[in-house]
Order: structure tokens, then sequence, then C-alpha cells
């Protein structure tokens, strides 16, 4: 398994653009970079978009597609909120990680969340600060919370896993058909008693959808 973080993400380089078609284009360049012979591609939320656009408009050939809590449409989220409050946190201020935790209480109430963002911060030569590009990211969040339109004719035929959680709104009944017109072989599953991090908050049930489906359908 090959665990990629996207640009602007982890340790991947920084670009002052973000779109899904660019991202996509990163992924199609690593698997032919890497060699790798239909590949299955796995993806969360803004993931699951990337590994969506890379199924339906690149000519990469992929073993199977499976994308977690996420549908190919647009939304009207709360991310920016996220994206301010990180970029508001103080970092001269910051000594250690519960400083930054307090200074984000203010805005971000679930403390499951915080440690969620706060994973996007560390420590370099005795200071803090935030390893994903967040000015790139919030000035791309408007096209990031969309998805790129598609034409049905280019629909990905292949072995398809959607996941969702049951308490989220992400995947919710009436985007079935949408799912279904792009990927028309696609499974969909739900996690009653996951939100929108299902593969955090229900591991074994997650992994018990997952680990299957690969076996029947990786090449």
């Amino acid at each position: 398994m090959i665990a990629l973080n996207l640009c602007n993400h982890g340790d991947s380089p920084w670009a002052g653009t973000m779109t899904y078609a660019e991202v996509a284009d990163d992924v199609a360049d690593f698997i032919a970079a890497a060699g790798l012979d239909r590949p299955s591609v796995l993806g969360h939320s803004m993931g699951g978009k990337v590994a969506m656009t890379l199924a339906l408009g690149r000519d990469v050939a992929l073993g199977a597609l499976v994308v977690v809590d996420i549908a190919p449409v647009s939304y009207d989220h709360g991310f920016g909120d996220y994206v301010e409050a990180m970029s508001a946190v103080d970092l001269r201020l910051v000594e250690r990680r519960a400083d930054a935790d307090a200074a984000l209480a203010g805005t971000v109430a679930d403390p499951v969340l915080r440690a969620f963002l706060l994973q996007n911060l560390i420590a370099r030569d005795g200071s803090y600060g935030w390893r994903i590009n967040l000015p790139a990211i919030g000035a791309g969040l408007a096209g990031l919370s969309e998805f790129p339109p598609a034409d049905p004719a280019s629909a990905f035929t292949g072995a398809a896993l959607f996941i969702a959680g049951g308490r989220s709104r992400y995947v919710a009944a009436e985007h079935h058909a949408t799912i279904r017109q792009l990927f028309p072989g696609a499974e969909i599953a739900v996690l009653d008693d996951a939100g929108h991090w299902p593969h955090a908050e229900q591991p074994e049930q997650f992994g018990a959808l997952v680990a299957p489906f690969l076996d029947r359908h990786s090449a």
C-alpha cells in the first residue's frame, strides 16, 4: 500500500493553485512514474473526489476504486471556517500543541475535530508551523467544494465501492443516482455508527468492507 500526500499537504510540494484536475494529474503522473499496473485507489472526502476525477477523466487503468464518504456532487459546507480558524492561530505564541488546541477551541468546539486538524501542526527548529499550504487551500476551496463536470459517456465501468457514514450528510440518498450514472458498477455501503470519518470512527467495520472488496477486484 502506498499512501500519498497530495500537493499542499504533508511532505508533498506546495503549489500556488489546487484543483481536482491538477491533483488528479499528479496522481496519474505518480502511477506512471512508479510503474504501477492497474492499482486500486482509495480516497476519503477531498481525496475521494481526486480518486473519482482520476477514474473518470484520465487515461489510467485502475484495478478498483474506493470512495469514502463523498459523492461526485458539489457541496455547500463550512470547511472555509476551519481554514480561517487555523490561519488565525498566532503561531508565535504556540510553545506546545496544547496552546494551539486552546486557540482553536473558540471556533472549533469538537475536540476530536481539533485533534484531526492539529495533525497538521509540526515543530521545526524550536517553533511550530502548519505543514499544509493554508493560503492555497483556502483560495481554492470554492472549487474544491464542487466536482468537475463529468460526461456520463466517460463513466468508470470498473469496480467501485462507495462507503458512507450513516451520521454524515455527504452521501445522501439523492446522490445515489449520480453515483450510479458515473460509476454504473458501484456498490454503496453505509456504516450506521460513523460520521464523516468512518475509517477512523469504525476501523474494524471499515476494514471488513474494504479488504474483501479489494480481494475480489484488485488486479
